[in-house]
């Protein structure tokens, strides 16, 4: 049985995919304020949110447990509105070997969609996989939406 897997889920929003693009590239740090399920986010190391090199720092809750890891910006494709992020240390590394996560706004007809993507490689066959995340980004865009429409 393999131990690498990726999980996708694209969720219909209101707010434009230029204005998500924009929180996640210029505004990482106001996510936390955003939603409830995530409890914060601090920069860990460098000086620059929104650099490959900095290291955040997150808080959020997953299937009713808080959890804590490392987040790093690995790339950033403008022209596609796609941003691909590493997750590690903490909870990450008790069941994952590898965590990416994909985050990308497409423009649609009148209404934008949000889609994450998770790669992931398991650490043995005991763990599950991360679908607890994906339920997790999807009502976070939901209500980071609703927050949206009122800026």
């Amino acid at each position: 049985m393999t131990l690498a897997g990726k999980i996708s889920t694209e969720i219909g929003v209101h707010a434009t995919a230029a204005k998500w693009f924009n929180l996640y590239t210029t505004k990482l740090y106001h996510v936390q304020n955003l939603s409830d399920r995530i409890h914060g986010v601090k920069l860990h190391h460098g000086h620059d949110w929104h650099r490959n090199e900095s290291i955040k720092h997150w808080t959020y809750t997953i299937e009713g447990k808080v959890i804590t890891c490392h987040e790093s910006v690995e790339s950033v494709d403008e022209a596609n509105k796609r941003i691909t992020y590493k997750l590690f240390n903490g909870d990450i590394d008790h069941q994952f070997k590898i965590f990416k996560l994909i985050f990308q706004a497409i423009e649609g007809d009148g209404n934008a969609v949000i889609k994450w993507t998770i790669e992931y490689e398991r650490v043995d066959e005991e763990v599950d996989p991360p679908f607890g995340y994906i339920e997790c980004l999807h009502k976070c865009t939901r209500d980071i939406d609703d927050n949206l429409l009122k800026e």
